[in-house]
């Protein structure tokens, strides 16, 4: 990777700093919000973050400012905002622990089929396909709901984890299959590196 001092300050990257700044100023909101208001004012800091996530990706694509800091800055950003959703989510909703074990399980099991395909076989995924954009989307927007409207019934409460786990089966099983396209393509002699998109 190449790394170059003035690519620390391109647009996107400094969107995404402001996302990474975002995460404990959510914390803060949310722990500390006693009204309705306060719990809104919780998802709105979420969404202005998907906001400038979208809108990063966006510059850095149209304006060429795609940089090796930007492809390392960006997921970091995205994964610490989840977790401090989950991680504050969890602890208010009992409950909400299973959901947190399925995702660990799918992200540590799907890195390290990632790693080892790589680097026993030279092959690797280009960027997040549809179902994995759908599965944040269902995730960004049930933790939102969750967030704010922390009195919800615990019905509805249950039944929307059970749609974020529906969708992040999907999107595990659809990673799976093309890992063992992976494998199979490899066993068939295709040594060279292969980039799946």
């Amino acid at each position: 990777m190449n790394f170059e001092v003035n690519h620390l300050f391109k647009i996107p990257n400094l969107l995404c700093y402001l996302r990474i700044i975002l995460v404990p100023v959510f914390c803060i909101m949310f722990f500390g919000a006693d009204t309705a208001g306060d719990y809104y004012m919780a998802a709105g800091i979420v969404l202005i973050s998907g906001f400038t996530d979208f809108l990063d990706g966006q510059i850095a694509r149209r304006c060429n400012m795609i940089t090796d800091v930007g492809k390392l800055l960006d997921p970091f950003a995205d994964k610490l905002m989840q977790l401090a959703m989950i991680i504050c989510l969890t602890i208010k909703i009992k409950f909400m622990y299973l959901l947190v074990i399925y995702l660990i399980v799918k992200e540590v099991s799907m890195f390290i089929a990632a790693i080892v395909i790589y680097k026993k076989y030279n092959r690797r995924l280009n960027g997040a396909k549809w179902y994995g954009k759908v599965c944040t989307a269902v995730l960004y927007a049930v933790m939102l709901t969750l967030i704010a409207f922390p009195g919800l019934n615990s019905y509805i409460q249950k039944y929307l984890i059970i749609v974020c786990v529906s969708a992040l089966t999907l999107a595990f099983v659809m990673y799976i299959r093309i890992y063992i396209k992976m494998l199979k393509d490899t066993k068939q002699g295709n040594k060279e590196i292969v980039i799946y998109y």
